[in-house]
C-alpha cells in the first residue's frame, strides 16, 4: 500500500502543464558541446544561487566507514576551482575519521527549483593550513567559538551541556582573536567523474557525464 504522504507519479496533464517551464530551464542543447565540467558546474551553481530559497551550495557528502558501508550527510561547498570542491569540518568528526582512513568521496548537489542535480566522485585531499586558517577567520566569531566548544560527533548529554561548553569557551576567549583549532580543517574533493542531470518530461531526462582522462576530460551523453 502506498503511503498518502508520498505524491503519486505525474500524469500526462501534469507533464503538459510543466513542459514549457521545463523546456525554458533545461532545453539548452549546447551543454552537450562543453569540453570540461567545472565551468558548467560554476554556471549552474550561479543559477542555483538566483533561484534556490536557501543554501544553494548545500551538497550531500558520502564517505565510506571502516566496514565499507557508505555514510552521507549534508555539508556546504565553500570553494570550487579547477582543483576541485572544498568544504570544512572537524577532522575528529565521523566524516573526518572516515576520510582519514579512506580518502575518497562522492558529492551530490540537488537544486529542486531548477530540477537539476550534479554528481561528483573522486579522491580527497586535505587543504593547506593556510587555506583552513583563511576560511576559519572569515567565519562569524560565534561560529569560531563553537568550533572550540563542540566535540563533533561525540555523545552529548543535553542541549544545556552544549550551551555550557559554548559559554565556557566564550569566557575563555574573551578579548582574544579566536584562532583555528588544529582539529578543524578542510578537504578538497578532486573530481574524477562529474555527471550533470536535468529534468525533462516523461522521465526522459538529460544526463551528461565527464570522466577525467589525464589532463583532459572525456565527455559522454548517457541515457536517462
Amino acid at each position: 500500500m502506498t503511503s498518502s504522504v508520498i505524491p503519486s507519479s505525474p500524469t500526462r496533464e501534469d507533464y503538459a502543464r510543466d513542459y514549457a517551464a521545463a523546456l525554458a530551464a533545461n532545453g539548452d542543447e549546447t551543454i552537450f558541446e562543453r569540453d570540461e565540467p567545472i565551468g558548467l558546474f560554476v554556471e549552474w551553481l550561479a543559477q542555483a544561487r538566483a533561484h534556490e530559497p536557501n543554501d544553494p551550495n548545500a551538497m550531500a557528502l558520502s564517505t565510506v566507514d571502516a566496514d565499507g558501508a557508505p555514510d552521507s550527510r549534508m555539508v556546504l561547498l565553500k570553494d570550487v576551482d579547477a582543483r576541485g570542491c572544498t568544504f570544512y569540518s572537524n577532522r575528529e568528526s565521523a566524516k573526518g575519521l572516515q576520510l582519514a582512513d579512506r580518502p575518497v568521496a562522492a558529492l551530490l548537489f540537488h537544486w529542486k527549483s531548477l530540477r537539476r542535480q550534479v554528481r561528483i566522485r573522486g579522491a580527497v585531499e586535505p587543504v593547506t593550513a593556510a587555506e583552513a586558517d583563511a576560511y576559519f577567520a572569515s567565519r562569524a566569531r560565534e561560529s569560531r567559538v563553537g568550533a572550540w566548544a563542540s566535540d563533533q560527533s561525540r555523545p552529548l548529554d543535553s542541549r544545556q551541556a552544549l550551551e555550557a561548553a559554548v559559554a565556557r569557551e566564550t569566557a575563555r576567549l574573551e578579548g582574544q582573536e579566536v584562532e583555528r583549532p588544529e582539529r578543524w580543517t578542510g578537504w578538497r574533493v578532486i573530481p574524477e567523474t562529474v555527471e550533470f542531470w536535468r529534468d525533462r518530461p516523461f522521465r526522459l531526462h538529460d544526463r551528461l557525464q565527464f570522466r577525467r582522462d589525464g589532463d583532459r576530460w572525456a565527455r559522454t551523453r548517457l541515457q536517462p
